[in-house]
């Protein structure tokens, strides 16, 4: 028997970064924690339209896990082949690991066969399909383009909008965004429902740049023969250029873990905790209600960082969740917004936004610049 306490941590995203980073910082002489996960780099998602778009390359913006070594903590670069949260157990492809503490933080999957046809066009979120569209984009050079959101809930809401402003700027610096027209497909009714404020900046720069908003839609199909984009209510829409947010689902190994309700892992909106003891899960991967993006993740995974210092240190039981985050949004021409919202279990959600500018574009430089300093140790500039 080993007198340290057992953190498993399973993905190594936000939430399974800043957790390994804040329990390591603060007591890593009292717990043996593993952290594990498939893929053997990590990626800012905001990374994956400056590939997609030619202004990084899909190496340079990844942060290798073989930088990890904090005290106390092991990285494995792993596949889970299933997770029992009775009895904290989790099974890879080479082993078998046993917790004290079970933290899940896998994210959300990309089911890109769930939308028919999509799989002929193109999605970009994840890093392959941010890959592809770097060689498709340029190709487009008239006709329609579509930004379409084929499921919901999906991970950073304001992504489908920087996607068409950013869409926008490229044409425009080639010189062809005269013969391209730009639509946005979204199933809210604004572009970012919790703050008014921000989604009015944003339909005012889609108005701007001749982006057409089309609300309260979901792309439901898509005939790559005929060019069309099937949506929800049975109206057409023609595109040459389509891209997509596929519809999000959870790890199929965590729904076979019995995890999950209603497709997602239900938790306390307060403590993060699951209805199994000493199982906790943080992120896109929870019904927890926040939305399904990296900031969020990290809010959550300090929260558990503090119950289970609080645990081992016998201290005073630690602030509850506040479901408080905020998302940087790209307006093209080198400025950035931002929206600060928070999601409180019972009352509608309140957000503050700050208008774009250089600053901003600054201020999200220096969010990536101290996570990759807090969570690999790498002083980049």
């Amino acid at each position: 028997m080993t007198d340290k306490l057992r953190v498993v941590v399973l993905g190594a995203g936000f939430g399974g970064l800043e957790l390994s980073s804040m329990l390591s910082e603060a007591i890593s002489e009292r717990i043996d924690l593993t952290l594990i996960d498939k893929g053997d780099s990590f990626i800012f998602g905001f990374s994956k339209l400056d590939v997609m778009f030619g202004h990084a390359e899909a190496q340079a913006v990844r942060v290798p896990y073989s930088a990890i070594t904090k005290p106390g903590v092991t990285f494995r670069q792993e596949t889970i082949a299933s997770i029992d949260p009775q009895a904290k157990r989790v099974t890879t492809n080479r082993g078998t690991y046993e917790a004290d503490v079970l933290v899940v933080a896998l994210g959300a999957d990309y089911d890109v066969a769930a939308t028919p046809g999509l799989a002929e066009a193109n999605e970009f979120y994840s890093v392959a399909g941010a890959e592809r569209l770097r060689d498709v984009i340029p190709t487009f050079t008239k006709g329609r383009a579509i930004v379409g959101v084929c499921s919901t809930p999906f991970k950073c809401p304001p992504a489908p909008s920087e996607c068409a402003l950013m869409l926008h700027d490229y044409l425009t610096q080639r010189g062809v965004r005269g013969d391209c027209e730009i639509a946005i497909v979204m199933p809210f009714g604004a572009p970012i429902p919790p703050s008014p404020d921000t989604s009015k900046a944003l339909l005012a720069a889609f108005e701007e740049r001749g982006i057409k908003w089309v609300p309260q839609r979901l792309v439901r199909a898509l005939d790559p023969e005929r060019h069309v984009a099937l949506l929800d209510d049975g109206s057409e829409m023609l595109y040459d250029l389509f891209l997509g947010v596929p519809k999000h689902r959870v790890p199929y190994v965590v729904e076979a873990s019995g995890m999950t309700e209603d497709g997602w892992i239900p938790v306390n909106p307060l403590t993060l905790e699951t209805r199994f003891p000493g199982v906790y899960a943080v992120g896109d991967v929870t019904s927890v209600g926040t939305p399904k993006a990296g900031v969020f993740a990290e809010g959550a995974a300090r929260v558990v960082a503090e119950e289970i210092i609080a645990f081992i240190e016998r201290g005073e039981q630690p602030p509850t969740y506040d479901g408080r985050g905020f998302c940087y949004i790209e307006f093209g021409g080198g400025r950035v917004g931002s929206v600060e919202v928070q999601f409180l279990p019972g009352q509608p959600p309140k957000g503050t936004y700050y208008g774009a500018s250089l600053e901003l574009a600054a201020d999200k430089k220096e969010f990536g610049r101290s996570r990759r300093a807090k969570w690999f140790g790498l002083n980049d500039s």
